[in-house]
């Protein structure tokens, strides 16, 4: 829109101009129109790393899903989004940010390594799974909040705020509430944003210790299908409404990787189990996975 903008508002430049046979008046033109393809070659070269494949939103439908999904190939840096509009609005992050919460843990002391067990506060929680002292190797699995909870009041929000400045995580708003910010807010993320902040966790180039990025890539290892393997975590916020759904990691196939994110809204349960079979077919229909 802004380039057909730019051509009608050049268009009539040049016709005034001819018809006033100024000299000075068309070397205005000569510029002014050099100026317009300068702008044109600049914006066709940053749209180039974005690919829109809205086509593929029949997916979501297939699955009666509301939805956006964005994958980067890291070595070409082409982003694909399936729900443009969607793509850029940032939502909580919710248990997907336990993936940046134990590497945090690893990085502040908070915990002396991976296999810590750390204790769930003997309080009664709606999933009994999580009422049990363990590791943040079984906590990110299983999507332990409680355990995460005492991590978070060990590192505080002082040291998060910095973290997350340094990552570059989102909104990086932590608000007050140690042991929710990431649960309800205001921390915030875009489908948008998380892919290029994976690549750097998938190749272990945040700012943060290698060894520490190695064991996070390790714990969220998920799968592997023929010669690729999927490293992924889910997430599931109920703080908006509807819920937000996530599902989020990346592809390594061949030396390649490939980041992503999902997110879709949560209706009621049966919604949960979509956002894996939503993005594997995704991967799927691009190739990926």
């Amino acid at each position: 829109m802004w380039a057909i903008s730019v051509c009608r508002t050049i268009r009539l430049c040049a016709i005034e101009l001819i018809a006033r046979s100024s000299y000075d008046g068309l070397m205005r033109f000569v510029c002014l129109f050099a100026v317009f393809l300068t702008f044109v070659s600049v914006h066709a070269a940053a749209a180039q790393g974005i690919l829109n494949r809205d086509d593929l939103l029949t997916v979501f439908k297939e699955h009666s899903a509301i939805g956006t999904f964005t994958l980067l190939d890291i070595a070409s840096g082409q982003m694909t989004i399936v729900g443009v509009k969607r793509a850029e609005k940032r939502y909580i992050p919710a248990s997907t940010f336990k993936i940046i919460n134990g590497l945090i843990a690893l990085e502040t002391g908070a915990i002396i390594d991976e296999n810590e067990v750390v204790p769930f506060g003997g309080k009664p929680h709606p999933i009994k799974a999580w009422e049990r002292d363990m590791s943040i190797r079984d906590g990110i699995r299983i999507s332990n909040v409680p355990i995460f909870q005492e991590i978070a009041r060990r590192v505080g929000l002082e040291r998060y705020s910095k973290f997350l400045m340094r990552f570059g995580f989102g909104n990086e708003m932590v608000g007050n509430n140690v042991e929710t910010f990431w649960l309800n807010g205001p921390l915030k993320i875009s489908a948008i944003e998380y892919p290029p902040l994976l690549a750097k966790l998938a190749k272990r180039e945040l700012p943060a210790d290698k060894g520490n990025q190695a064991i996070l890539r390790d714990i969220i290892r998920l799968e592997t299908n023929g010669d690729a393997t999927l490293y992924a975590k889910t997430g599931w916020t109920i703080t908006p409404d509807p819920d937000i759904g996530w599902f989020i990691g990346w592809v390594e196939r061949n030396g390649r990787i490939s980041t992503f994110a999902l997110n879709i809204d949560i209706l009621n349960r049966s919604y949960a189990k979509k956002r894996k079979l939503i993005a594997k077919a995704l991967l799927s229909a691009l190739g990926v996975y």
